[in-house]
């Protein structure tokens, strides 16, 4: 008995560092940054009380509600567009096709790189002057454009191509494992009956795939919300603020502008996009592990 208490001391003990961390660094900086949104600081973090009026101001910003329309365009079409991405390629090299490892690394390998080395190479895929437009206009297709890092209006949607092609690798590798775990028998019976492939894809392999399909919208979700590097890589916000994003608006305001108030209460916005995107998933995970364990 007391070597058992021994033990859960021990092991409290060892843990210490981790929780000082995460109340600290995480918890505390979140605390300070929410207080400092609620301030007149400049350059530098001061305790002159401002109340509600830098959200007001945030607000009233258009470039920041430029921002955020850039964030729910480019957040909705990257994260409908991984999946249904990533479920195809799944369902591709779940036919058991030939050399699959070879087009699982190939499809995986975007997601290893950065965002920042993903925005340089579709910043030279589009380039105007020696990217893929160049190329089928030296091949005789005069009119082919493909110039959207340069178009105000499809310069966001150049930024979600580029997320896409980035993301999808994710969504495939969760999907395939996912199938992979799928009784075998329910596609013998398919045959019998004779359902077309995709019809079972569809109707029977996609609804027994909701755990990893909502476990990667989640990924995917928290990476919208912070998304920073892919944008600066690729169009540097432009052109004009055509590409603008809540984090670069922060950045811009915290260390270009000196706007510590106004860059903070941006921060504090995004810290309640965050919670209300994850909150909704905790909780349906939270509700399925109470059925599953017959408490509701």
């Amino acid at each position: 008995m007391r070597f058992g208490k021994w033990r859960l001391r021990a092991a409290q003990l060892a843990l210490s560092p981790t929780w000082l961390t995460v109340i600290v660094v995480y918890l505390g900086t979140m605390a300070w940054t929410v207080a400092l949104s609620f301030t007149n600081s400049r350059l530098l973090p001061s305790w002159d009380w401002a109340g509600f009026a830098q959200y007001q101001r945030l607000f009233d910003t258009s470039k920041w509600n430029l921002a955020l329309q850039n964030l729910v365009i480019f957040g909705v079409l990257y994260v409908f567009g991984c999946l249904v991405l990533g479920f195809l390629l799944a369902a591709a090299l779940d036919r058991r096709v030939r050399f699959e490892s070879a087009f699982r690394t190939l499809f995986l390998y975007p997601y290893a790189m950065s965002f920042v080395v993903t925005g340089l190479i579709w910043q030279w895929l589009m380039n105007p002057t020696l990217g893929i437009q160049p190329t089928f206009q030296g091949m005789g297709w005069e009119n082919f454009r493909f110039d959207w890092v340069t178009n105000r209006t499809m310069a966001i949607y150049a930024v979600v191509l580029a997320g896409i092609w980035q993301g999808s690798g994710l969504v495939m590798v969760l999907a395939l494992a996912g199938m992979r775990g799928i009784d075998a028998e329910q596609w013998r019976a398919a045959r019998i009956d004779g359902i077309p492939v995709w019809r079972v894809y569809l109707s029977i392999i996609l609804p027994q795939l909701g755990p990893a399909m909502a476990a990667a919208a989640t990924l995917l979700s928290m990476g919208v919300i912070k998304t920073y590097d892919l944008v600066i890589a690729l169009t540097k916000g432009g052109p004009g603020s055509s590409t603008e994003v809540p984090a670069k608006f922060i950045m811009d305001n915290m260390f270009q502008r000196q706007n510590l108030g106004l860059a903070t209460a941006a921060a504090g916005v995004l810290l309640l996009s965050v919670v209300l995107v994850v909150a909704p998933f905790r909780y349906a995970a939270y509700i399925t592990a109470k059925r599953r364990a017959g408490q509701l």
